[in-house]
């Protein structure tokens, strides 16, 4: 049974399957002010451009298949039930929450499969660890998945107040609390402009610090209701993005290290591929689809790789009206020729 999420009152009660959230915007998949009526599987979250995954990563029986960022093992479950016998899928995500229910969701399959509790930026410790020295696919979904939002615990939302952690990996140290009352005003400005583009960010930073100045900020509610205070109205039309988004996202970012781990996955995942192998990157930001199209190209012009998407693939029509959450995922494909 799933729930229903008021958008103005933010209350929850029971309800059908269907259910009202605030979508994602278009520089991340942080909730925004966008309502739609979406379904939400059994799962919790649905896997983005499955049909395109399996058909540019093509997984043949016996072959050796990595999903990087499992999640809810959506896409995990596709490519390993065309592993079979024989077969072997190598799954890391850095929430394990998340990987505990991968874990159930994939029990049962022919092929072996080996989940482990790891950032994709360790891909070579990981296949190292399982004595694996090349891989005929690699796959990297960079986005969040649906519950991953819709739990206050993880913090990543403003649509319902929670703790403001914001850690999906809990080896990390630094909560997005700690960040935003410990850092200095000029540094907050910088963070929030640079991984966010926030036009605002020095008036966000001089609010955040006055406020903490009287009592600490630890909660999502409290964090966000700032930064909309420090935002001046505009005329004319409603914003379609909550005033609050690019903040959130600017600390989950830093907090998570994301752009660090992702150049680091980029730089490592070439000389794991088999010749014939090919990578799959899913983005969601313009800043993670420019990282992913550099090192790609970089990549090709060393020699020894193709791109196979001149252009990045997008989500299809039928796609976008089934989940409008895909709408801004952007995948880029390369291949090891030689």
């Amino acid at each position: 049974m799933a729930v229903r999420f008021s958008i103005r009152a933010e209350t929850v009660m029971n309800s059908t399957a269907v259910v009202s959230v605030i979508l994602p915007s278009r520089i991340d998949p942080l909730i925004c002010r966008i309502v739609a009526m979406i379904e939400v599987p059994p799962t919790g979250h649905e896997s983005v451009m499955l049909g395109e995954v399996l058909a540019y990563l093509n997984p043949q029986p016996g072959q050796i298949m990595m999903d990087c960022t499992v999640g809810r093992g959506g896409h995990s479950l596709a490519l390993a039930q065309r592993l079979g016998q024989g077969g072997t899928l190598i799954g890391l995500d850095v929430d394990p929450r998340n990987l505990e229910y991968a874990q159930a969701r994939l029990r049962g399959l022919a092929c072996n499969v080996r989940l482990f509790h790891a950032n994709f930026a360790e891909i070579a410790d990981v296949l190292a660890e399982a004595k694996v020295g090349r891989v005929d696919g690699i796959l990297a979904d960079l986005g969040l998945s649906t519950n991953q939002f819709l739990d206050p615990q993880y913090g990543l939302s403003f649509s319902s107040d929670g703790p403001l952690d914001m850690r999906l990996d809990p080896r990390l140290c630094r909560t997005a609390a700690e960040v935003v009352n410990t850092l200095r005003e000029e540094d907050l400005a910088d963070l929030f402009f640079e991984l966010a583009q926030e036009r605002y960010s020095r008036r966000i930073a001089r609010k955040i610090v006055e406020a903490r100045r009287i009592c600490p900020i630890t909660t999502t509610g409290r964090l966000a209701e700032l930064v909309r205070s420090a935002i001046p109205p505009r005329g004319g039309a409603p914003e379609k993005i909550d005033p609050a988004t690019r903040t959130f996202l600017a600390l989950r970012m830093h907090v998570n290290q994301e752009m660090e781990q992702l150049g680091t996955f980029l730089q490592a995942v070439g000389g794991l591929l088999a010749v014939g192998g090919s990578q799959a990157v899913i983005s969601f930001q313009s800043m993670e689809d420019r990282l992913v199209k550099q090192a790609f190209r970089a990549a090709e012009q060393a020699g020894g790789f193709k791109i196979l998407t001149k252009k990045p693939l997008v989500p299809g029509d039928a796609e976008l009206q089934r989940n409008p959450r895909s709408r801004s995922a952007k995948m880029r494909v390369i291949r090891r020729v030689a």
